[in-house]
């Protein structure tokens, strides 16, 4: 099934159901061989920082650090808000793996093709 799939997610620690579910649905994604992209804003650019997601685990999934790692090794891109990111003094050094700060227009030009998205 070739074509493009988008997952964003507003969420991190303020309501982590929310997060653990936006990658469990982006790995199903990747998975289906589609070339599958997170899009991290407003709180959810804080996943982008090493460590952390290092505690969270929603009961019933793996610990979202494991899934976050499983995505990007599975050939994921997660795209972090760059205003959103600078928004929060976070750090572009500490990046996760398989993570890079863009613009909004990279978004836009993700899904100017009708790639399907879902929002968490």
């Amino acid at each position: 099934m070739p074509g493009k799939f988008c997952v964003t997610l507003t969420y991190s620690k303020d309501n982590t159901d929310k997060a653990t579910v936006a990658f469990v649905v982006a790995n199903a994604a990747v998975a289906s061989e589609k070339q599958t992209m997170v899009f991290l804003s407003v709180e959810g650019v804080r996943l982008s920082q090493k460590g952390f997601a290092d505690d969270m685990h929603e009961a019933g999934f793996d610990p979202l650090k494991t899934l976050m790692e499983k995505f990007t090794k599975a050939g994921g891109l997660i795209y972090v808000c760059s205003p959103c990111f600078k928004k929060r003094s976070l750090n572009e050094q500490n990046l996760v793996p398989g993570a890079t700060v863009v613009g909004g227009a990279k978004l836009v030009e993700w899904l100017s093709d009708g790639s399907g998205c879902v929002s968490f």
